[in-house]
């Protein structure tokens, strides 16, 4: 009861945004006080990168823990968290276009058809804006609550392609040490949810065959 009376506390959700600042606001610092390393503009790219997929994992993790440890309020912090998702890949888009490519279109145009795991990374990016444009109530309304639900179903597709993304990307290094790390929690994250689905669809069979019975 009282820890879902912090959840549901005024103060959680501004709490909880400064928090997710707390990475933007240390690569910022890092920038301007040259801690980047030797190759700055590299590091501010997959450290970009890095938290875009670390978000996507909390989002994927709400529903999950809010089910396991019986706290409904966790939802209210989901759509929030999937906004900051959207907010690390829009730096990390800006950050390659950018340092990587100096803002000229036709070469990140050119860039993204040559290099499959940048397409891939800019199709997740694709994909995650109509989220980050729905993610409003006014949305549900317009939509209605079945197709938004539906629509943002879209984070699973995301997520693996964000996952394809970072697993090519560090290909060329021959470095997958955490790819499959990444990869071993969205898939206990979206394996939690078939087993979830596969038993919601045993009980509703059960229940129909009970009730069959006794007509």
């Amino acid at each position: 009861m009282n820890r879902q009376k912090a959840l549901l506390h005024p103060a959680a959700k501004p709490i909880l945004f400064m928090a997710c600042l707390l990475p933007f606001a240390w690569l910022l610092y890092s920038a301007l006080t040259n801690q980047l390393g030797a190759n700055p503009a590299e590091a501010l790219i997959r450290a970009t990168g890095d938290w875009t997929l670390r978000f996507i994992c909390i989002v994927l993790l709400v529903t999950p823990l809010r089910t396991i440890s019986n706290t409904p309020a966790l939802a209210r912090f989901r759509r929030m968290l999937g906004l900051f998702v959207y907010f690390y890949v829009v730096i990390h888009l800006l950050s390659y276009s950018g340092f990587d490519m100096g803002f000229d279109v036709g070469d990140v145009v050119k860039d993204i058809i040559k290099r499959p795991f940048i397409l891939v990374g800019f199709l997740a990016f694709l994909l995650l804006t109509p989220l980050a444009a729905t993610s409003f109530n006014g949305a549900i309304k317009a939509l209605g609550a079945k197709r938004w639900q539906l629509l943002h179903k879209l984070v699973y597709a995301i997520a693996g392609l964000g996952l394809l993304h970072f697993f090519w990307m560090r290909s060329g290094k021959n470095d997958f040490a955490e790819v499959f790390v990444y990869a071993a929690i969205i898939a206990v994250l979206l394996g939690w949810r078939v087993q979830q689905y596969l038993s919601k669809k045993r009980l509703l069979a059960n229940k129909i065959g009970r009730e069959q019975l006794l007509n």
